[in-house]
């Protein structure tokens, strides 16, 4: 991966990251540093996820790459918030 796959990955972690946490009910304890860096990593998961099953390519947006993101986003986000909540 080059430079500037490495760079558009991470903004658009950023952005996968906010839909993952506006995807979830309620109000999420975490900070917004937590959110990108979660995005982050469901961006480049979902990138290999979607490479791996043959949708990453495609003509278009590709709306399954997003999707897999989005819901790996939520799910880490949903997951952070469990384990960093008071208890």
């Amino acid at each position: 991966m080059e430079i500037s796959g490495i760079i558009s990955a991470i903004v658009i972690g950023i952005v996968i990251g906010v839909l993952g946490r506006l995807v979830l009910p309620g109000r999420q304890r975490i900070g917004v540093l937590w959110t990108i860096a979660v995005g982050i990593v469901a961006a480049f998961i979902g990138t290999a996820l979607a490479a791996a099953i043959g949708v990453a390519d495609t003509k278009g947006v590709d709306w399954i790459e997003w999707l897999i993101q989005i819901a790996l986003a939520a799910t880490g986000v949903a997951a952070l918030e469990r384990f960093k909540a008071p208890r």
